[in-house]
């Protein structure tokens, strides 16, 4: 399958400032962060959690626990993956339980990563609340999940892709819509 590049829908700017719009509605959502936790599900919610984290210490001198999950063994889709999917590590080095956990993820599409994610999490311990941060809301849901705090929704086809690239990661921040082209 080959893509197109249809539009950039946000630049290195535009995402900082999301992410610091977030970090600002995590910080006031919770009445600050004491016993907030930030957990981005593996690959690019995990430099997004890492940049949020840096963003609350700047506005509360408090810098929440972050970690990384890795959802591959929870995913409903893992039989068409291929015979021997790559499993990445865990990297939560904090106790989740009794803790708000703000799940974070680059873009939600059905809602079938976040339901992944959520058992991975639950197999941790038992969190007292957990919220979930997007960078990009493109629709489509096929599981009853919402976001608590999105950086932009941008309504999307099906026939659409939405890529959300970081610097940590593919050297240069943007979020771009490609189409499929055959």
């Amino acid at each position: 399958m080959k893509f197109r590049q249809k539009a950039v829908i946000m630049d290195a700017e535009s995402i900082r400032r999301a992410l610091t719009r977030i970090a600002h509605e995590i910080s006031e959502a919770n009445k600050g962060v004491d016993g907030v936790a930030l957990v981005g599900i593996r690959r690019r919610g995990g430099p997004l959690a890492y940049r949020l984290a840096s963003r609350i210490e700047s506005i509360e001198g408090v810098k929440p626990p972050v970690g990384v999950l890795d959802i591959t063994l929870y995913r409903d889709d893992l039989t068409t993956l291929g015979p021997a999917p790559i499993v990445h590590r865990t990297e939560v080095d904090f106790d989740v339980a009794d803790k708000t956990i703000v799940l974070v993820d680059d873009v939600i599409f059905t809602g079938r990563t976040v339901r992944a994610a959520l058992d991975a999490l639950m197999d941790l311990g038992r969190p007292r609340r957990i919220q979930l941060a997007v960078l990009i809301d493109r629709g489509h849901r096929e599981l009853p999940i919402k976001p608590d705090f999105v950086g932009k929704n941008v309504p999307t086809s099906r026939q659409e892709i939405v890529s959300v690239l970081v610097e940590e990661i593919d050297k240069e921040d943007k979020v771009v819509i490609e189409e499929i082209i055959e």
